[in-house]
């Protein structure tokens, strides 16, 4: 989003103008701006030291799982990850085939991995128990990877922290040996060696130590075909955020990969999983001002969304820059930036933003991951629409959800009705 001449854009699209044609509040992608992050990371692997590594992108699904998006990925030729069957669903409607879709579970039901397993997708077993079952059902026909939990500390919030020795993801790094009774035991082929360990990594350090973990553990595997590092790649939120520096990643993590496939003996598939690091920047969501209140201590600008449709501030203390779409010259003021949920609903506290006035429409920057994915039907609210900005037009690729949306489903049982009949007699 670009501001020429008071006016916010989208690809040269007035942002106000989107608003006035989908609706309020309303969730917008930039095409452009993931196409730019995939071209970032390719190029950040494409010579390092002397040549480039055989990379393999796989988009994180859970972070934006709308189909257009999804589409979208795949025609820039990335495959994706998955972590439940549903989204691999959706992943096959989007035109992937079943070879390019990850399923990563994390306890899920031995029935969605059959599932998944029946359905070609590639699997990553996460815990020791799920490798003895498929081993018991499956013998060694089905080829698997394996997620490990390194023991490692790194990443932003503790609640994304996967790779430390109290997570509940990936089968622990001590059990090396439990691994290779079970792999033994069942003639299994191990095709991949996947860690995870969590989000906001300023650096290359921390994948350099997951990397390590796994080039150790290599050894017991002859039959490897990729090494996953996951992602966690730290976006800027405000300006002077720190944020991953891809480049340096791309040329550290390339030199360590490919002194391990020349000790290995033979070239493997470098893997990451970006979700936030594709779709984060690329996404707005857009809201109305419905009332600014001022209490003694405080001016709320209260808006027509809420931790259902962005739950990331309250989840994750996360900072996203507002912007006043409306008035973006006004003289500033601070506020506390708020919801219409029944709950403690803080979208931004003490901000400082061009006055604000009723019916003026503000944007919320970084939008596009773990938002409209992680938003809900809370105190009987429909989610936004969505709407994608692609070569210069924007598309409508979710329809605003209506009250019928949140009846669908339910039932309507007579025998209440029958009570309630006599009751109110």
């Amino acid at each position: 989003m670009q501001l020429a001449q008071n006016r916010y854009t989208i690809q040269g699209v007035d942002v106000l103008e989107i608003a006035e044609e989908f609706g309020l509040p309303l969730y917008v992608y930039d095409a452009d701006k993931i196409i730019e992050k995939i071209g970032v990371l390719r190029s950040s692997f494409s010579g390092a030291p002397d040549r480039g590594v055989n990379l393999k992108i796989k988009y994180a699904a859970k972070a934006l799982t709308n189909l257009s998006i999804l589409k979208l990925m795949r025609m820039q030729g990335i495959d994706i990850e998955v972590v439940s069957v549903n989204e691999a669903r959706l992943a096959l409607l989007a035109g992937f085939e079943p070879a390019q879709i990850m399923f990563t579970p994390s306890g899920n039901a031995f029935a969605e991995i059959q599932e998944a397993i029946g359905m070609g997708l590639k699997l990553n077993v996460d815990s020791i128990p799920l490798l003895q079952q498929i081993g018991e059902v499956y013998g060694g026909s089905v080829a698997v990877g394996l997620r490990i939990n390194p023991h490692i500390t790194e990443g932003g919030n503790v609640k994304i922290q996967t790779g430390h020795v109290d997570s509940k993801f990936g089968i622990s790094v001590l059990q090396r040996a439990d691994i290779q009774d079970v792999v033994k035991q069942y003639g299994m082929t191990v095709i991949g060696l996947h860690v995870h360990t969590g989000s906001d990594f300023k650096n290359a350090d921390a994948f350099l130590k997951g990397a390590n973990v796994l080039f150790e553990l290599a050894s017991d595997f002859p039959d490897l075909q990729f090494l996953d590092f996951g992602s966690g790649f730290k976006v800027a939120y405000k300006e002077g955020d720190h944020f991953t520096d891809v480049a340096d990643l791309g040329a550290k993590v390339s030199a360590a990969f490919q002194a391990f496939c020349a000790g290995y003996g033979r070239e493997l598939e470098l893997c990451f999983e970006p979700g936030k690091f594709l779709v984060s920047e690329s996404g707005h969501l857009l809201v109305n001002v419905n009332v600014v209140k001022q209490n003694p201590n405080r001016t709320f600008v209260q808006v027509d969304s809420g931790l259902n449709h962005l739950i990331r501030p309250m989840m994750y203390d996360a900072w996203h820059d507002i912007v006043n779409v409306s008035n973006p010259a006004g003289d500033h003021q601070r506020y506390n930036v708020v919801g219409y949920i029944c709950e403690t609903d803080t979208f931004a506290t003490d901000r400082d933003l061009p006055e604000v006035r009723p019916n003026d429409v503000l944007a919320f920057k970084n939008a596009g991951a773990y938002g409209f994915s992680m938003a809900s039907n809370y105190n009987s609210r429909p989610r936004p629409a969505e709407v994608l900005v692609y070569d210069g037009k924007p598309y409508l690729i979710r329809q605003r959800e209506t009250f019928d949306d949140i009846l669908r489903g339910q039932v309507n049982l007579s025998v209440l009705n029958e009570a309630a009949t006599v009751a109110g007699e």
